[in-house]
C-alpha cells in the first residue's frame, strides 16, 4: 500500500521564481510537481494565486500567457481563501502581508511550506509551532529523497 503523498505549500514567490528562471531550486520544485510523483503534491493558496497574477500583469504582463499555458500542469491543489477568523487567529504571527499565507498552509494540510521568502518567514521556521516544517526552496530539495524512498 502506498503511503500518503508529502503536501508542500508553495508560497508566491517560489511559483513566480519557478516559472521566470529556468534554473534553480524553485524551478526543479515545478519541474517535479509536473510529473505528478505519487509521493509529492503540491498544493498553494487562492491567496497567491491572486498575488501571482497580480505581479505578473504589473511588472511582466508578456509572461502572463506562459503562466496561463503552464500553471495547470503543476496540478496543484488550489486552498480556497482563509476565514476573516482564520486570519485574525494568526494575527502578530509574521508580517500582515503573510498571514493569508499561513492560514492557506494550515488549511491545506501542508507537510511543509516552500518560500523564498526569508525576511517575513525566518522567525517562523523555528521547529514545533506549526504542524508543518517551513523552509527555502533549496532546503526543499535536500529532503526530497527522504520521502521518495519511502514510497512503497
Amino acid at each position: 500500500m502506498a503511503k500518503k503523498a508529502v503536501r508542500v505549500f508553495l508560497d508566491s514567490n517560489v511559483i513566480l521564481s519557478g516559472l521566470l528562471f529556468d534554473k534553480g531550486a524553485p524551478q526543479t520544485i515545478l519541474d517535479l510537481l509536473c510529473l505528478n510523483l505519487p509521493f509529492l503534491k503540491g498544493v498553494t493558496g487562492r491567496y497567491n494565486i491572486m498575488e501571482i497574477e497580480r505581479n505578473l500583469a504589473k511588472k511582466l504582463p508578456a509572461a502572463l500567457p506562459v503562466y496561463e499555458e503552464y500553471f495547470p500542469r503543476l496540478n496543484l491543489e488550489i486552498i480556497p481563501l482563509p476565514s476573516k477568523d482564520e486570519l485574525k487567529k494568526l494575527s502578530g504571527h509574521t508580517a500582515e502581508k503573510d498571514i493569508p499565507v499561513l492560514a492557506s498552509a494550515l488549511k491545506g494540510r501542508a507537510d511543509f511550506l516552500v518560500t523564498g521568502d526569508k525576511k517575513d518567514f525566518a522567525a517562523l521556521m523555528m521547529k514545533g509551532r506549526y504542524p508543518f516544517r517551513i523552509m527555502a526552496p533549496a532546503e526543499f530539495l535536500d529532503i526530497i529523497p527522504e520521502f521518495a524512498g519511502k514510497q512503497e
